[in-house]
C-alpha cells in the first residue's frame, strides 16, 4: 500500500523530521510532516480525546483530525503515523486513541501505522529495515547538531532569521545526501557546518544567560506542545540549551540493559544493547570532537557523564516516563554552568511529577545555586499564566547574574 498512500505525521522536531520525508522516501514511504497549528489544533484534540488525557495524545490526534478535515488529500489513500513507547508511559496507548478519534469522525478505513520497536501493533507497524535504521540514525545526528549550533548561534544573530536561514539550506543540502548515500560522510559534514554557523554575521560584545530546557520528550522539542518556547526564550534575550533527540534513544537502549542487570530480562540479546549504545556513542563523539577542535562552540556533553550524573540523585531503575534521564539531564546542565533550568511538563503526567518536580528539593540540596521551574502545559493552561511563571525564574537568573558580576 505504501506507494499509494500519504502517511501523515504529527510535528515534534522541526529541524529533525524535516528530514524524515527523504529518509523514508528511499524505503519507499511517502511521508508529510504536519505543520498545522493554532487553537483549531487543540479545539479538535479536546473534541476527540478525553480532557485527562495526556496533552501530547491531545495535541497530536488534534493536528492530524484538523490537518484531514483541510481537504487536502484524498481520504482513500492517507495513512496516519505515530510513535509508540511500550512502556508505562500512557503514549502506549496513543495508537488506540487515534483510532477511535477516526471512528468518530467515520474514518475508521484510514490506516493507522505504529513506529515502535518493542513490536506493538505488529500488522500495522512500520517495517524498519537495517538501512531504514541507519538513515534514521544519521538524520537524528544531524537534526541534534543544527538544532545544537542553532541555539548557540540564534540569540546573537545581527540579522534577525539568518540562523534559520542557513538551517535550512543545509537541510536541502542534506536531503540529496540521503537520496544517494554520501550522508555516512559525517565529519565532511559537520566540517561544513561548523564552518556555516561559525561565519553567520553575530554581536558577541554580551554573553546570554544559557536556560536549560528539559521535560517530557513532546513538550521539550515540540513548537506546537511548548509554545514555541526555544524562540520565547530568544526573544527575550537568552540562549536556550537542549540536548539532543540521540540521548533519548540511548537512555531507552540504557533501560534495557538496566533491565537485564537488575531483573535478568533481555537475557539472550542483552550483548546487543551494549553494541547499539556503543556505536551511538561513538558517532556522538565524532560531533563532539569536532567541535571541541573548532574550538567556537560549546560540545555537548556526553552521554555517559549524563547517566553518572543522574546516578548520585536517582536509581537507574527509575524509568518511567524519562525517567533518570530528566534528573541526570538538569544536574549535567547545572554541573557545566547552565544553572537555570526549565522542565516542560504535561500537566497530570505522573512519571514527570516524581522525576521532574519531585527531585527539586534534592538537586537543590546538592547545588543550591541551582534555578529551576517546572511548567505544566495543558488544554486549560493559561499562555500568560506560563510566561509569567518563566519571566519570574528569567529575572532570578538575571539577579544571579548581576550578583556574581558585583563581587
Amino acid at each position: 500500500m505504501k506507494k499509494d498512500y500519504t502517511i501523515l505525521v504529527p510535528s515534534m522536531l522541526p529541524i529533525h523530521f524535516r528530514l524524515l520525508t527523504p529518509v523514508f522516501a528511499k524505503s519507499g514511504y511517502k511521508l508529510e510532516v504536519l505543520t498545522n497549528e493554532g487553537e483549531q489544533v487543540r479545539e479538535e484534540g479536546l473534541a476527540h480525546v478525553h480532557n485527562d488525557t495526556c496533552y501530547p495524545a491531545l495535541l497530536v490526534i488534534g493536528q492530524m483530525i484538523d490537518a484531514l478535515k483541510s481537504g487536502k488529500y484524498d481520504m482513500n489513500h492517507v495513512a496516519c503515523a505515530i510513535t509508540q513507547t511500550a512502556g508505562g508511559c500512557r503514549a502506549s496507548n496513543y495508537l488506540s486513541l487515534l483510532r477511535k478519534a477516526l471512528a468518530m469522525e467515520g474514518w475508521q478505513h484510514i490506516p493507522c501505522l505504529s513506529a515502535n520497536a518493542n513490536g506493538l501493533e505488529k500488522g500495522s507497524s512500520v517495517e524498519f529495515t537495517m538501512p531504514l535504521i541507519l538513515r534514521i540514525l544519521y538524520g537524528a545526528l544531524y537534526g541534534d547538531a543544527l538544532m545544537w549550533l542553532g541555539n548557540q548561534v540564534k540569540p546573537y544573530e545581527l540579522e534577525k532569521g539568518s540562523t534559520d536561514k542557513a538551517v535550512n539550506q543545509f537541510i536541502d543540502e542534506l536531503i540529496p545526501m540521503f537520496e544517494h548515500g554520501s550522508y555516512k560522510q559525517s565529519k565532511r559534514i559537520y566540517k561544513k557546518m561548523l564552518e556555516m554557523f561559525k561565519f553567520i554575521p553575530q554581536d558577541r560584545s554580551q554573553t546570554k544567560i544559557r536556560i536549560g530546557i528539559v521535560g517530557e520528550i513532546y513538550m521539550k522539542y515540540s513548537p506546537l506542545g511548548n509554545q514555541h518556547l526555544e524562540d520565547y526564550l530568544i526573544e527575550e534575550g537568552f540562549e536556550p540549551v537542549l540536548s539532543g533527540v540521540m540521548d533519548f534513544a540511548l537512555y531507552c537502549v540504557e533501560n534495557s540493559i538496566i533491565d537485564y542487570e537488575y531483573y535478568h530480562m533481555h537475557e539472550k540479546n542483552h550483548y546487543i544493547y551494549n553494541i547499539v549504545k556503543d556505536v551511538i556513542m561513538r558517532m556522538q563523539k565524532t560531533f563532539r570532537d569536532m567541535v571541541k577542535k573548532e574550538g567556537t562552540f560549546i560540545a555537548p556533553d556526553d552521554f555517559s557523564e549524563v547517566i553518572d550524573n543522574g546516578k548520585a540523585f536517582i536509581d537507574p531503575g527509575v524509568k518511567m516516563g524519562e525517567g533518570w534521564l530528566l534528573t541526570g539531564e538538569v544536574v549535567s546542565l547545572i554541573k557545566s554552568g547552565v544553572t537555570n533550568v526549565i522542565s516542560a511538563q504535561p500537566f497530570g503526567c505522573l512519571p514527570n511529577h516524581i522525576v521532574a518536580k519531585g527531585m527539586v528539593r534534592k538537586i537543590k540540596d546538592g547545588y543550591p545555586e541551582a534555578n529551576i521551574v517546572a511548567i505544566d502545559y495543558d488544554p486549560s493552561a493559561s499562555k500568560v499564566n506560563q510566561e509569567n511563571r518563566i519571566r519570574l525564574m528569567l529575572a532570578n537568573a538575571k539577579l544571579s547574574e548581576e550578583m556574581k558580576a558585583s563581587v
